[in-house]
């Protein structure tokens, strides 16, 4: 048939994802809640260490320009973190990481290097990599970051 439109493909019933059994569920959605809860804290301590790392300081102000959050948003989470023992802060001046803080950052740098690099891998642009990794490095697990690591070993072989 010319000029006619195609058709979208309609997934099959037998097709559709069956309902795991409920240990398994638990599991999931437990990695899921739990990634999640880290995830603020995860990307303040990577983005201190990129300023202090370009700036010598991160000042609350650069901060919650960068996340495009208010600063008093920014002077809470600086709290918890102070509380968590991954930062401190002097007075006027910016928040500085402790060894925990340093630590906890560039295990963020890592895990999100590998996925930005692993989807530029599969054909993404760099762009759409970095933001795409921006929120899939903190739900993916040790296996499935192996695997990547694993992929793009393999791939630079060729």
């Amino acid at each position: 048939m010319t000029g006619a439109k195609a058709r979208p493909v309609r997934p099959r019933a037998s097709d559709a994802l069956s309902l795991v059994d409920a240990p398994t569920h638990v599991k999931s959605f437990r990695q899921a809640r739990q990634a999640r809860r880290s995830e603020l804290v995860d990307d303040y301590v990577e983005l201190i260490a990129d300023l202090i790392d370009v700036s010598g300081e991160a000042r609350q102000v650069d901060i919650a320009a960068r996340l495009g959050v208010a600063q008093p948003t920014v002077a809470k989470m600086l709290k918890r973190l102070v509380a968590e023992g991954l930062i401190r802060q002097q007075p006027y001046r910016g928040a500085f990481l402790t060894e925990a803080g340093r630590a906890l950052a560039e295990k963020n740098r890592h895990r999100h290097q590998i996925v930005e690099n692993f989807l530029i891998s599969l054909g993404v642009s760099r762009e759409a990599a970095r933001i795409d990794a921006e929120g899939i490095e903190h739900h993916v697990s040790r296996e499935t970051l192996k695997a990547f690591v694993n992929h793009l070993r393999k791939k630079r072989r060729r």
